[in-house]
């Protein structure tokens, strides 16, 4: 029941105290039909991280961390090649094979006996027992109009199919246009394409910069995907509209739902790191609130890369990246990692490898959002067992005690509740009153069981600290520290107390035992705390 504060006081640097006490314990209806993506999707892409230079050796050392680190023995499965693995000279769009389907760029992607260099990277991925990804973009490229390819095993060609007023979505070098799929040969040309993805070993499609104008396109790949005979996750990005969820679940696996996690503004001249911020994840808990009811087994909200797994680098605190994959957990969002796998934080990898966050996130439940204040976010889903995780998050920039109730998660009458944090992996007991103690930016994962004999896990508790805020100088400061016992049952040898800094003096100004401290009840201990001077 340890507690982190921080304070910031005048002349002072930022310094951390602890508080602490000690206790005794008492004793898929509309969802694209193609037989993937029944749980959301976990993997890496390469974007976040390698962004425009996706190489052979660079994909293949990045499948290889996957496989190592164990990533991929908890369920992260796909490696996806992101934008700028095709040949793409300019304005005119990428180039194209005779059939009019994008080149792959040699200098990247080497080819290797009979396989190309698509395939050879495919093939190293599939050998650790994995799974392959790629990316594209709608539309035909303007190269094949003006060449007017042939559509394979067609007698119709490029500019018979080809919008050339109507421009397409493409970041790498444009050029690419609409197709009119009321003509002859415009479903062919797409049946075509992904006919050679398959056969290059593709199991996960992105089909990027789409949006309600590009409907037919959606609808085209998802039929051309499933008449390849091979499963192929289909990915829709990016900022999609709401409005049109319901034809986002009937032909993709996924969708996001909003703009990119990354940070572009606070990245230095030629790195990537770092990788996101916070502003850019406290965005999603809007866009979890508001796309809740479309997700579904075979059809995900997509809240874009999970920015875990390279330390400071992340761009966000430890605390932040919790908080990151809890609510992705929570909303049942794939799990993509935008991270350099092969340089993995020890911190980072313990909490992408946590199978019991894992489990919140496969179970295909979005939850629903509770809370909404400036300063507190809560989310809560019902498992099919009854259990109930909710997640309480801080979103404010100070320490704070969340607190709700068993009957606001939905939880039935019950003479107590089994907390477990899935964080910290600690387990105590409840009455209705819910609460914990959350760090800024942080956040409490609770799976949460009625239980009903009370008494085999320590009562939960809340602790809070005041009066640090009027600290200044050398003048002393009277500090109080709160315990209420939220447990069915007494806690029994309670203990307050408080540590701080080195060259920082406090005085215990009541008594900080108690022998028993009742249900409900709350009990406060005050300390006289002075600082020294400025610490380094």
């Amino acid at each position: 029941m340890k507690r982190l504060v921080r304070c910031v006081a005048a002349g002072l640097a930022v310094i951390p105290l602890v508080v602490f006490a000690v206790t005794q314990s008492t004793s898929t209806a509309n969802a694209e039909d193609n037989s993937v993506g029944l749980t959301p999707a976990m993997g890496w892409s390469s974007w976040s991280f390698i962004r425009d230079d996706p190489t052979e050796a660079g994909i293949e050392a990045q499948a290889k961390a996957m496989k190592d680190s164990g990533l991929a023995s908890v369920g992260y499965q796909y490696v996806n090649i992101d934008d700028f693995w095709y040949e793409c000279p300019g304005s005119q769009g990428p180039n194209v094979d005779q059939y009019g389907r994008w080149v792959i760029d040699p200098t990247k992607f080497p080819s290797s006996g009979s396989l190309n260099g698509i395939q050879v990277v495919a093939s190293y991925v599939h050998s650790l027992g994995l799974k392959f990804g790629l990316y594209v973009t709608p539309g035909i490229s303007a190269q094949a109009v003006a060449e007017n390819t042939p559509i394979e095993g067609t007698s119709y060609t490029a500019d018979e199919i080809a919008e050339p007023s109507a421009p397409e979505n493409n970041y790498n070098c444009g050029g690419m246009v609409g197709i009119d799929y009321s003509k002859p040969g415009a479903q062919a040309f797409i049946n075509s394409w992904a006919d050679e993805l398959a056969s290059w070993g593709v199991d996960y499609v992105k089909l990027d910069g789409v949006g309600s104008f590009d409907i037919p396109d959606v609808e085209a790949w998802s039929n051309a995907l499933r008449q390849t005979g091979r499963p192929i996750h289909l990915e829709l990005s990016n900022s999609l509209s709401i409005a049109d969820a319901s034809t986002w679940q009937q032909y993709a696996n996924g969708w996001r739902t909003g703009g990119d996690i990354e940070d572009y503004g606070g990245e230095p001249s030629g790195s990537s790191y770092p990788l996101t911020d916070w502003a850019n994840v406290e965005s999603r808990f809007s866009q979890v609130a508001q796309w809740q009811p479309y997700g579904e087994p075979g059809a995900f909200n997509d809240y874009d890369s999970i920015e875990v797994g390279n330390g400071g680098n992340d761009g966000l605190t430890y605390a932040e990246r919790q908080t990151q994959l809890s609510l992705w957990s929570l909303a049942s969002s794939p799990l993509i990692l935008g991270t350099d796998l092969t340089s993995l934080s020890r911190a980072d990898l313990g909490l992408l490898l946590d199978r019991s966050v894992i489990a919140v996130d496969q179970d295909g439940i979005d939850a629903s959002q509770l809370v909404n204040t400036a300063a507190v976010q809560v989310f809560a889903k019902t498992e099919k067992n009854g259990d109930v995780v909710a997640g309480l998050f801080n979103t404010s920039g100070a320490p704070e005690v969340i607190s709700t109730t068993a009957s606001a998660l939905g939880l039935g009458s019950s003479p107590g509740y089994l907390l477990n944090n899935l964080w910290t992996h600690q387990s105590t007991e409840s009455t209705s009153a819910i609460s914990a103690d959350v760090p800024s930016h942080g956040v409490a994962l609770l799976r949460i069981i009625p239980v009903r004999n009370p008494a085999a896990a320590p009562p939960a508790a809340a602790l809070n600290l005041t009066g640090l805020s009027a600290l200044s100088g050398r003048q002393p400061v009277i500090a109080t520290e709160s315990f209420t016992n939220n447990g069915p049952l007494p806690a029994l040898g309670v203990r307050l107390g408080l540590q701080v800094p080195s060259g920082w003096s406090r005085t215990a100004t009541t008594p900080g035992s108690f022998a028993a401290v009742g249900s409900g009840q709350t009990v406060q201990a005050t300390f006289t705390v002075t600082a020294r001077g400025p610490t380094p």
